[in-house]
Order: C-alpha cells, then structure tokens, then sequence
C-alpha cells in the first residue's frame, strides 16, 4: 500500500469514526454536508477518491480541522513526556498532543490565601481529584471534592479551583474552549 493510500485508507475510517461517534447515519451526515448518501457511502468504503471538494464539507459538517482528517497515523513515539509550566500556587503539565479534540492536564495546586477568580468560557470542564481537597466554586456555590472524587460542570458558570490546606494534584480533561481558557492563558499571567 502507497503512502498515499495508506493517508486516505485512514481518513476513510476516521470519517466513519466520527459520523458513527456523533451517532449520525449516511443520510444525516450528508445532508449536513451537502452531499449525497451514496457519495458519502462510496467514500467510507474506498469506491470514490476522496478529494478537497468533499473533505472540506465533510470536516466542517463533523466539527474537525481539515489537518486532523488528513493526518498521517503517527506510529513514532507514542509517549508524552510533560513539562511543567505555572505561575505562583499552579503547576500545569499537559499531558495530550497539541491539536487534540480534548486536552488533558495535570495540575499541582498549591493552597493560597486569596481565592482565584473565577472564569466563564464557552464549554465543560472534567476533573478528576488525584490527592488533597479542593474547593470547586461555581458561581455562590462551593463543593469540595476529594482525592478519588470527580467533577463535572459547564464553563459558562463563573468557576474556579483551589488547594483546600495543603497542596491537591488534579487531572483536568478541557474542551477546545476550556484549553484556550485554563491552558494557554498561563502563559499570559
């Protein structure tokens, strides 16, 4: 198998990945596409060449960048090796690739005496406690979650987190949205 067909074999089967994923059938993605069904259909299963003039539609219809369509299955070196990153009480190390649907962060939050303000950003947020307390404030409202205990919770409430007497590790899983906001900004502060 050429290297192209090995791209396009890969496309193929993440397009069916993700329209089954979305719980879309043929028709539904195609309609949302502005395509045929049975061009969709021949595309998922190698009778019809995939080109820019279906992929683009197709992509946007899926909600995916056009590079992770077309991306070469990465059989290199499947290990994320994690740097830290932070500003004074919150160490961040991410643990996912740059350009995933979903990103994962470890973060060290070390217990201060003033409460972080709180944030608002398109999205949901999902933590996962790996040692200490924390306090979830979303909104008026304040839940501790302890180590073993989850979270989950729309950003669009005003939210943050911190470190309830001593430090707490936190595995943090953000949306697009949530990277943009909790991620990328630290290195703003």
């Amino acid at each position: 198998m050429a290297m192209g067909d090995h791209i396009e074999a890969t496309t193929r089967a993440r397009l069916r990945a993700l329209r089954q994923r979305a719980g879309w059938s043929l028709d539904q993605l195609a309609e949302r596409a502005g395509l045929s069904p049975s061009t969709l259909s021949r595309i998922e299963t190698g009778r019809r060449t995939i080109s820019l003039d279906v992929l683009v539609p197709l992509a946007r219809a899926l909600g995916v960048a056009l590079d992770e369509l077309l991306a070469a299955d990465d059989d290199g070196d499947v290990v994320i090796r994690p740097t830290p990153t932070g500003r004074p009480g919150l160490t961040t190390w991410v643990l996912s690739r740059p350009g995933a649907t979903m990103t994962a962060v470890k973060m060290r939050f070390e217990p201060v005496d003033t409460p972080p303000e709180q944030q608002v950003h398109p999205g949901h947020d999902w933590m996962f406690v790996l040692t200490g307390v924390v306090r979830l404030t979303l909104g008026e409202r304040q839940f501790m979650v302890r180590a073993g205990e989850a979270a989950e919770f729309s950003t669009m409430t005003p939210h943050a987190v911190q470190a309830v007497g001593r430090r707490a590790e936190v595995i943090m899983v953000f949306d697009r949205d949530g990277e943009r906001a909790h991620v990328l900004s630290q290195g703003e502060r």
